[in-house]
């Protein structure tokens, strides 16, 4: 799964053969075949996975009652780009882009990537009403929808440091995100 996880960050569902995971770790594909009846199959694992991982993150981000909540998600960037910039920017999010193969996958796919960015959504929103409950984000905003403004931001600017293989995306998108939420 691990495997799967990185390959799938960093070539996509599409580009990455069974062979080439399986190889990786030494499966034989017989073996494979005993735990999943298809790629797909495995892809809807890795989603899974790779989703359990991630709301660990954004738990272990978002639950610094230590800094103030807009600081979480400051921290929460981050610590994303510094984890981007450990494999050089090569590997991107697997929620991303499976999102971008969406032409080629199965609705299945569709269903639960939307599942897991509306709980990315979820989490974030939480963080902003605990800003606004503290003073800190101004009430005018509704919650929900910036939690998906960020989200749709963040897939992009994951997907463009990835392919600039640089920082620079990530940190015009959170300083400028930050800033509109303070001002």
């Amino acid at each position: 799964m691990r495997a799967g996880v990185a390959l799938l960050s960093e070539k996509g569902f599409s580009a990455t053969g069974l062979e080439q995971i399986l190889q990786q770790v030494g499966v034989p594909k017989g073996s494979f075949y005993h735990y999943f009846t298809s790629k797909n199959e495995f892809g809807l694992a890795i989603i899974d996975a790779y989703a359990d991982y991630f709301a660990k993150r954004l738990d272990r981000a978002f639950v610094h009652t230590n800094l103030s909540p807009l600081s979480r998600i400051k921290f929460f960037m981050d610590d994303a780009r510094a984890g981007m910039a450990r494999f050089d920017f090569r590997r991107g999010c697997v929620v991303g882009n499976l999102g971008q193969e969406m032409g080629s996958l199965p609705n299945i796919f569709q269903e639960q990537l939307h599942g897991v960015l509306l709980d990315w959504q979820r989490r974030t929103a939480l963080v902003f009403a605990e800003a606004q409950s503290v003073g800190e984000l101004d009430a005018r905003h509704n919650c929900e929808s910036l939690a998906a403004f960020f989200w749709i931001g963040w897939e992009g600017v994951v997907l463009r440091a990835k392919l600039e293989r640089s920082p620079d995306p990530i940190d015009i998108f959170s300083e400028t995100f930050m800033a509109l939420l303070t001002r």
